[in-house]
């Protein structure tokens, strides 16, 4: 058989699939995707948004991407967490607070993630830094849950050269621990950079980088912190440098997809996994019990360990949420409303979007963009591809209901509406528009709109929580950084 005759009906079955409407394959024309997650990175933390932090990277990409103005997490990193890799409410997911080392759930596993979609349509997944999903059970490990590979942390807050949390090693890969130097920041992104130089070139990936900063404890290398001698603040010096490693991080990934000829198809998503921790995160009442800590033990630790984590928390945190009200573990804005933006070079136009979008936005979201059909899921999120596109004339609808629990209440958003109601006090009611900074309650004038939002509050699907008993946080030790007292928390997996 000739060349020309086996050549035509080559010819012909090409003419037939393109007909179809059948598909080649994903792999060359779906992107990479790059979620950033910072954790506890206040809104006044980066440069764009008038910070005194030098964060010329995360800037240029915002510079050039899509700014969400409007952006929503949760207050506490769990619960951001479950609602991204799930496009679920945290309230119906039961994860509403930060998930204790003695827990033995986590994410529920009824729930399919982010990384598994993906998996199912083509995609090398990775999760390098922070889980705190889950971990005593083998089954909520992040390799359980759809990730080909994991480097870093699974419970919280970790001491950023030791690796410590509560007293247990918490470093691995693909569960084995690790016994390394270094700062876990620099850690994650020499990780970072092995993993796009030795990806496969003919899949799509997946990296989800959750770095462990700018959390406490409050450690960063000396010459970052140098950089910062003017500021009066020795705790904020050594936040910022944190922050700056961080924008350093991004730069460095930025600059190896562009060598690996992968950044034009690359869809990078950055966000904080909730507002920035500082002294307005709390209560009066605890802010000066407290100061009462202090006076009683002014240069030791408190007997207590639950205490200790407590003063700790309420002293050293040095984010700025200006000029949204409070922060991390609130539900006013300071604690919710955070910096995110996406980048896509020579893909997206660079643009500001005022809409509101949330963090169980994000799964449907990305799906939309890799055209994965998954018609069995029902998302608490919805596409908004079309709003980061600039295209929102195909989308006329109205953001979903959004809902925020944590220590001091719960709050429910039909944007640009929010209702608050706090664990102690009356109901307050915010128009977010004219009104970001919380200041101006409208509860008593607008009835109406008011019961509204009670209503659906009353009605919001809500699953079992997974967390303990408060008084097991009373008995566990989650302190950041410090010294190894039992085994590495891997060798804790049952």
């Amino acid at each position: 058989m000739s060349d020309r005759s086996i050549a035509i009906p080559l010819r012909l079955l090409l003419v037939l699939i393109l007909c179809s409407g059948v598909r080649l394959s994903h792999a060359v024309d779906r992107p990479n995707i790059v979620v950033i997650v910072a954790d506890d990175l206040g809104w006044n933390d980066v440069g764009y948004h008038g910070s005194e932090i030098q964060t010329p990277r995360i800037d240029q990409l915002a510079a050039e991407g899509v700014i969400l103005n409007r952006f929503y997490a949760q207050p506490t990193c769990s619960p951001t967490r479950a609602s991204l890799l799930t496009g679920n409410s945290a309230v119906k997911l039961g994860v509403v607070a930060p998930l204790s080392t003695a827990n033995p759930e986590g994410l529920p596993l009824d729930q399919r993630l982010l990384p598994q979609f993906l998996q199912a349509s083509g995609y090398q997944t990775a999760l390098i830094g922070k889980w705190h999903l889950g971990f005593r059970k083998e089954a909520y490990l992040p390799t359980s849950r759809g990730f080909n590979h994991f480097y870093g942390s699974l419970t919280g807050g970790i001491g950023h050269w030791d690796h410590v949390n509560g007293g247990g090693l918490d470093w691995q890969r693909n569960g084995q621990t690790l016994r390394e130097e270094g700062y876990s920041t620099h850690l994650l992104t020499d990780e970072a950079l092995r993993l796009i130089h030795n990806t496969d070139s003919g899949r799509p990936l997946f990296l989800m980088l959750s770095f462990n900063a700018p959390h406490l404890p409050n450690e960063a290398p000396l010459e970052a912190v140098a950089a910062y001698e003017k500021l009066p603040d020795p705790k904020r010096r050594q936040h910022a440098a944190m922050v700056s490693e961080i924008d350093s991080a991004i730069g460095q990934l930025v600059d190896e997809l562009q060598r690996r000829s992968m950044l034009e198809n690359t869809l990078l998503w950055f966000l904080s996994d909730n507002g920035g921790l500082n002294t307005s995160s709390f209560s009066k009442t605890t802010v000066e019990f407290v100061r009462i800590l202090d006076r009683w033990f002014p240069d030791e630790k408190v007997p207590f360990q639950f205490l200790e984590f407590v003063r700790t928390n309420v002293r050293d945190g040095a984010a700025d949420n200006s000029p949204l009200r409070k922060g991390k573990k609130s539900i006013y804005e300071g604690g919710v409303r955070v910096p995110s933006f996406v980048y896509w070079s020579g893909r997206l136009k660079p643009h500001h979007i005022s809409r509101m979008i949330t963090v169980q936005d994000i799964t449907p979201t990305l799906l939309s963009v890799i055209e994965s059909a998954v018609p069995d899921e029902r998302f608490d999120g919805v596409d908004q591809w079309a709003w980061i596109e600039d295209k929102h004339h195909l989308s006329n609808s109205q953001p979903p209901d959004y809902i925020v629990k944590s220590w001091d209440g719960e709050a429910v958003f039909r944007y640009p509406w929010k209702l608050v109601t706090p664990s102690s006090g009356d109901p307050e009611l915010y128009h977010l528009e004219s009104d970001p900074e919380e200041r101006d309650n409208l509860y008593e004038r607008h009835p109406a709109i008011a019961g509204q939002l009670r209503n659906i509050q009353a009605n919001f699907p809500r699953g079992p929580s997974v967390h303990l008993p408060l008084y097991y946080n009373l008995m566990s030790e989650d302190s950041f950084g410090g010294t190894e007292k039992h085994p590495p928390w891997t060798s804790q997996i049952k």
